[in-house]
């Protein structure tokens, strides 16, 4: 495994008790950063930390409640004394149906979570990045926020959402040297996966040229150079993890 240089750093990764925002917490720790995980689930949080060591904390938010978030902010900073990192991993699959069938209210909890909780979360990290003029982040969206999937209009829609959130804060924070990007990964198996069809998960995997999904440590890897300070230049841009899947 290559070493990336992370240490002094410290990151929060939303969705850090579980699936992809756990793997990047490990590979973070290993490259010497201190993890602040923020998630729901107060049980899988302390087993992550339990997993993980002294260099995680665990922190119980919701992202979908910004005065939660603002208050994590305080929390980690006061223990922590800055954040360096964002990693905003946190997100949910929600229900397949087509579109003329959606439930309003599922429609409601996808981009609740999935997008306005990305932003909730960019929102309340960013003054403290651009008062130390440094930051690295990267909100974790999906191939499907790029080609679409049948039956997920309200989880494509909100990750759709996510690159174009992503682009735009790239761009206003260029000159303070944070880096902002979004990485499209393909389905990985995860705990999200248990919340959709098992005929939806074929197709997704039947779009996939490599023929397998996504590894969680492939995420990790790419993460955490996107995260370092050798990614010095790139900023509002997407890198896909799609096996082959993107067409774009």
């Amino acid at each position: 495994m290559n070493k990336i240089d992370l240490d002094g750093q410290v990151a929060v990764i939303t969705g850090g008790a579980q699936g992809i925002g756990f793997a990047i917490a490990q590979r973070l720790v290993r490259s010497g950063a201190k993890v602040a995980l923020w998630d729901v689930r107060e049980d899988l949080l302390q087993t992550a930390v339990g997993e993980l060591g002294d260099a995680a904390s665990a922190h119980t938010v919701n992202i979908v409640d910004y005065q939660t978030v603002v208050a994590a902010v305080v929390a980690t900073e006061q223990a922590l004394g800055h954040i360096d990192i964002l990693v905003n991993s946190a997100g949910i699959a929600g229900n397949n149906a087509p579109l003329e069938e959606y439930d309003l209210d599922e429609w409601r909890r996808v981009i609740d979570i999935d997008l306005t909780g990305a932003f909730h979360v960019n929102r309340a990290i960013l003054p403290g990045m651009k008062a130390r003029n440094y930051g690295r982040i990267v909100n974790i969206a999906s191939i499907a926020g790029k080609e679409g999937n049948p039956n997920a209009a309200a989880y494509a829609a909100a990750k759709a959402g996510v690159i174009g959130m992503t682009k735009a804060a790239g761009k206003e924070c260029a000159k303070y040297d944070i880096a902002i990007n979004a990485i499209t990964p393909a389905s990985a198996k995860t705990r999200i996966l248990d919340e959709l069809k098992p005929e939806f998960i074929n197709y997704m995997l039947s779009r996939i040229p490599r023929g397998r999904f996504l590894e969680v440590e492939e995420a990790a890897n790419m993460v955490a150079w996107l995260v370092s300070r050798e990614n010095s230049f790139t900023t509002a841009a997407v890198f896909d993890l799609s096996g082959g899947r993107a067409t774009y």
